[in-house]
């Protein structure tokens, strides 16, 4: 199928379903008011509950929740055909994922910015609370523990975006300061800052990539990835506890600007090859693929757990009741950044798909990956003019999803090149030199990891300070040792030493991630939908969507513990994930259980009233609403 109608077909779909669906949601079924009291306001404390312009938080909910999920994912699910994995990026993201985020931040909203655990207890009763604290911790320590890993990889893959990376944090720290203590604009500054990181890619790729090659000699725990990720863990610690306008709100809307640059390219790299008449390259790719390795899991339900945060996401549940609602300006901004944001992760799938498709098969440039190697890889002479040995079309599709194999040997490496090259083979479309098409894609996929990063760890703190106060533990309610608990237990996992030396351990718990994380978006249906029928309003666009997501990760769960992690099957099995894995199922059951029992007791009954807000005291006190 021609890639101009896979990628504007989508894209349109898209429109239509925010101007529609999205604004049908936003008056019948949320009902949401530009008078109510939203939290930012009526909390606001200068830390975490900070007023917020709507691009801004835009910027740094999108950035929040997408990550390296809607490129690993699709970049993934690509094994199986491109015809499913679109068709689940497309419809999940409209009827699914943006109805999860979306409810889910105005459930927050409409509950002082509490996360869905919290929410849960009042919803439903206290026991679920404690549940769903369980697994929301043991959620975010995973994430933050392993995307530690994945950044470190990249920067190892590509030394070539640690220079960039890195330096956006002051200058974003400096538009912070900037905008919020001295009044000036946003827009010029942030332009300025996405200018420097481009001659910072520019840098990195040609005249001076930071490898860490004399750190390779200090042996095994000595390597880049391990010191990349205990550094990268040292600045979670810290930007889980500096104010949100001070660093995460400008660097988002940095990285928000530096991903629709990249986006306006790869259309612009869609357009020129359709134009060109290459248009039919994604069909090099097999629409659905009857030929996937043996030891690969089926289609159905291992799809709709891989592809994630293109469709539909639990992670995207905490991002919207932790961090989002705490910053929304005034209710009517509901829409653009919890639905809206959800859209714009569908477009950057779409286009994922596309590049590990289309650009893939636009030529294959030899540039071996050797994590073993000090740099972390090694280039092929000229790679810039793509001389020496190269394939192309269906051959060099072929070449990266190959169907002979092993579906355990498809690595991290490969699927980040995939996209990575595939994008950057898209930009050589529209005259960008390869090596710096390759910066530009590293560089925004580090970015989004980093930012997932970040604000795992900020999720994770004010889980873990909601559960000190149900527990009556001062400790666990400072955000100081908060935050250096999640820090040092992240740390701990991501460090366990495996087969491969210290880190390789911690992805151990890594498949347990996919399949809990849906779990979890289930669970956030089910209080959205407590929120609505308490309130005697229609679920069936909650429910619906809801069981979904419910049946088919729990599907998969068990499938993966039945017929891959059992202990007694031969090999010995995954007895670490067996254990891990029947417990979630055990507590999913639970939570499940306990909303079947008490569902035809509530309606139209409301919940506890949360008790009246102290006056605020202080400079940050004043200031009214922002609508």
């Amino acid at each position: 199928m021609s890639t101009l109608l896979i990628a504007f077909g989508a894209f349109f779909g898209y429109f239509i379903a925010y101007h529609t669906y999205g604004r049908w949601l936003a008056r019948k079924v949320f009902s949401i008011d530009p008078q109510a009291h939203v939290p930012s306001q009526d909390l606001k404390d200068g830390v975490d509950y900070v007023p917020t312009k709507k691009i801004v938080l835009f910027g740094h909910h999108f950035t929040s929740i997408a990550g390296t999920g809607p490129i690993v994912g699709p970049a993934i699910a690509i094994f199986w055909g491109w015809l499913p994995a679109l068709l689940w990026v497309l419809f999940g993201a409209i009827f699914v994922g943006a109805v999860h985020d979306f409810g889910s931040l105005v459930v927050s909203l409409r509950n002082r910015g509490q996360s869905v655990g919290e929410i849960a207890g009042r919803l439903l009763n206290p026991r679920v609370r404690l549940v769903f604290f369980f697994i929301l911790i043991f959620t975010l320590v995973i994430v933050v523990g392993i995307f530690g890993l994945v950044i470190a990889a990249i920067f190892t893959m590509y030394p070539e975006t640690v220079m960039t990376v890195w330096f956006q944090l002051p200058l974003a720290i400096g538009i912070g300061y900037w905008v919020y203590k001295k009044n000036g604009a946003l827009l010029i500054p942030s332009v300025i800052v996405v200018s420097i990181m481009y001659g910072l890619i520019y840098v990195g790729a040609y005249l001076f990539p930071v490898t860490l090659k004399p750190i390779a000699a200090l042996g095994s725990l000595g390597t880049p990835v391990v010191i990349w990720t205990v550094l990268l863990l040292i600045y979670c610690y810290f930007a889980s506890v500096l104010p949100v306008w001070m660093l995460l709100q400008p660097r988002d809307f940095i990285n928000s600007m530096q991903l629709a640059l990249a986006l306006v390219f790869l259309v612009g790299g869609v357009l020129v090859t359709g134009l060109s008449g290459r248009a039919d390259l994604a069909a090099v790719a097999p629409a659905i693929n009857l030929t996937i390795p043996a030891d690969a899991p089926p289609v159905w339900p291992f799809l709709f757990i891989t592809i994630a945060c293109g469709a539909c996401s639990g992670f995207h549940s905490m991002v919207s009741s932790g961090t989002s609602s705490k910053q929304l300006a005034c209710e009517p901004h509901a829409q653009f950044v919890g639905y809206g944001a959800m859209l714009m992760e569908g477009v950057l799938a779409v286009l994922v798909i596309v590049a590990c498709t289309a650009g893939v098969a636009m030529g294959k440039f030899d540039r071996q990956i050797d994590l073993e190697h000090p740099a972390g890889y090694a280039y092929v002479a000229h790679l810039e003019e793509g001389t020496g040995d190269q394939l192309t079309g269906g051959a060099a599709w072929r070449a990266r999803y190959p169907t002979d194999g092993k579906w355990a040997d498809f690595t991290l490496a490969q699927q980040v090149r995939s996209f990575v090259e595939g994008g950057a083979n898209l930009l050589s479309s529209i005259r960008i030199p390869l090596k710096m098409g390759i910066g530009i894609m590293a560089v925004l996929l580090a970015c989004f990891a980093a930012t997932t990063l970040d604000t795992a760890t900020r999720l994770a703190r004010y889980v873990v300070q909601e559960l000190g106060a149900e527990l009556k533990i001062p400790a666990l309610s400072n955000r100081y040792f908060a935050t250096l608990l999640v820090v040092l237990v992240s740390g701990a996992l991501a460090m366990y030493p495996g087969p491969n030396g210290p880190g390789s351990g911690g992805l151990i718990l890594w498949p347990l991630f996919g399949a809990t994380n849906q779990l979890l978006a289930g669970l956030a249906f089910l209080v959205i939908a407590f929120f609505l029928w308490r309130r005697g309003r229609p679920v069936w666009m909650v429910v619906i969507p809801g069981m979904f997501m419910l049946l088919i990760p729990g599907w998969g769960m068990l499938h993966a513990i039945l017929l891959m992690w059992a202990p007694w099957l031969e090999g010995g099995g995954k007895p670490v994930l067996f254990v891990m894995g029947s417990l979630i199922v055990f507590l999913q059951i639970w939570m499940l259980t306990e909303a079947v029992i008490l569902w035809p007791r509530v309606r139209g009954r409301l919940e506890e009233i949360l008790p009246p807000i102290a006056p605020r005291t202080g400079p940050e006190a004043e200031g009214g609403r922002a609508c």
